[in-house]
């Protein structure tokens, strides 16, 4: 008995397995695709929330600055809404609506201080009060702000307290520039607070350093002086008790027959650049490179 060919039969069984190649090469093909996609969604969602929590932590940034400021009162949540921004004009705000804030503190614990306010601003001729005929005290200048309708008006005010009131006394103290004029005029007039006036007085080109490795910067001054003991001595102590800060460095005394006291010396002040807010850019990729 003659066996039938089974070409026929290999040829189906072939097709079969192409089917089933190409069908498990679909479903490997649309599988990888489809956990492309999810790895891709997931990267996606990942970088949105990234940025998300980004823009909240800024928005929580600014508006504690601004609370802790006191530009405007606080917010009825955690951050200002804007509306509760669009309210807020700072000029406008009072101190009793932003309490234990910088501008609180300034104004109540700085601006009315008796002692710093003790000696009087006779330069300035808007800080006497025309009613009075006297300097402002605090309450009156407080209660000018206060009474001040327009926009113009508060600044107006504002200028007065930060002018008239003891806040003056602190650029006095420590000043926000260089500037080797005013220092040596205000060493000159201790000078001639105490009696006498210098030999010699001239800065000394040794400037501009920052020691302390902040914005605190120094200026050497060069100075001599011939005079008694008694005005030497009253010399020193109203240095000391100057309310601009002059550290003696160096200093060289020789004592003459006629009672006299030669006085030599280096001395340092200070001064203090500005301090600002400063916005800083954050950038978000996403995978985190």
């Amino acid at each position: 008995m003659v066996e039938k060919p089974k070409t026929g039969k290999r040829l189906k069984i072939s097709k079969a397995q192409e089917y089933m190649i190409l069908a498990v090469l679909g479903a490997a093909i649309f599988l990888g695709s489809a956990i492309a996609v999810v790895i891709n969604s997931i990267n996606k969602i990942s970088f949105s929330a990234s940025v998300i929590v980004a823009e909240d932590q800024s928005i929580v940034s600014f508006s504690d600055t601004i609370k802790n400021i006191g530009i405007c009162p606080k917010p009825s949540g955690q951050v200002y809404n804007d509306d509760e921004l669009k309210k807020c004009t700072p000029n406008n705000v009072t101190v009793s609506s932003v309490p234990n804030t910088l501008r609180s503190n300034i104004l109540e614990n700085i601006a009315s201080n008796k002692a710093l306010a003790s000696v009087p601003n006779t330069s300035n001729e808007s800080c006497i009060n025309p009613t009075t005929n006297k300097n402002y005290t605090y309450k009156e200048l407080e209660e000018n702000y206060n009474q001040a309708e327009s926009e113009d008006a508060k600044v107006a005010a504002v200028g007065l307290i930060k002018s008239c009131s003891a806040l003056r006394v602190i650029p006095d103290a420590l000043p926000a520039f260089k500037n080797e004029e005013a220092l040596l005029a205000s060493i000159d007039k201790v000078f001639r607070d105490s009696g006498t006036e210098p030999e010699s007085l001239s800065p000394n080109d040794e400037t501009d350093i920052a020691p302390f490795g902040i914005n605190l910067y120094t200026m050497d001054i060069s100075l001599s002086i011939e005079a008694g003991t008694n005005i030497i001595h009253q010399l020193l102590n109203n240095l000391e008790y100057s309310i601009r800060d002059f550290n003696i460095r160096t200093a060289t005394i020789t004592w003459s027959s006629d009672n006299t006291i030669e006085l030599k010396g280096a001395a340092t002040a200070y001064y203090m650049t500005p301090s600002a807010l400063t916005v800083t850019d954050k950038s978000i990729k996403q995978g985190g490179k």
